[in-house]
């Protein structure tokens, strides 16, 4: 049986343009943190770590009972540096560096526990596509590893990482909460997330 391949959730962006913390907007019972710490241990990833800001930290814990939860004490550098924090933690836990990691960032919802577990089947960096279009979360592999925690934390990921694309039936792979209008979109497509996790 294949060892569980970790993840890291991207929770440390400073909302500015939302209003509020992302990590902590409500889908139905839960949280956009919730519902990706949900649908991540559904799959079947293991461990899953979520890197925030140090305000962020209490809440985010009690959104996610049972998660480990990282500061990332330099969240201005984006996502790069909180993906370098998750990964660096990772290795520190295990005492190695992983072969492979799943990022989620919190504000990208339109993805189910199956489109993880398709990613999953992948060995080397992948991302999800559905009718041309790009999406989360994406794995790392070993290669992409080393590059990411090679380059400045500023670094677009993009810039560091060629992925291959993993062709998934996902209608709200597009979803990003970013600003307040993605808040009554989010709202439109509450049950449907629901129903994914």
């Amino acid at each position: 049986m294949a060892k569980p391949c970790p993840a890291v959730i991207l929770a440390a962006g400073a909302s500015q343009r939302l209003g509020q913390p992302k990590s902590l907007v409500t889908v139905g019972d839960s949280t956009l943190v919730g519902l990706a710490y949900r649908k991540l241990v559904e799959a079947g990833c293991s461990p899953i770590l979520i890197v925030t800001r140090s305000e962020l930290s209490v809440p985010i814990m009690q959104a996610t009972v049972g998660s480990t939860v990282i500061v990332n004490q330099t969240p201005e550098d984006g996502r790069t540096g909180s993906i370098q924090c998750g990964i660096l933690s990772l290795a520190g836990d295990k005492g190695r560096m992983p072969r492979r990691v799943v990022i989620a960032p919190v504000d990208r919802p339109g993805w189910s526990i199956s489109h993880v577990k398709s990613l999953l089947l992948e060995e080397r960096s992948s991302t999800l596509a559905s009718n041309g279009r790009r999406g989360h979360p994406l794995l790392l592999d070993a290669e992409a590893i080393q590059s990411v925690l090679a380059a400045p934390a500023q670094s677009p990921l993009r810039e560091l990482v060629s992925f291959a694309e993993v062709a998934v039936n996902a209608p709200l792979l597009g979803l990003n909460i970013d600003h307040p209008d993605d808040l009554i979109l989010l709202r439109q497509h509450e049950l449907s997330l629901l129903d994914m996790a």
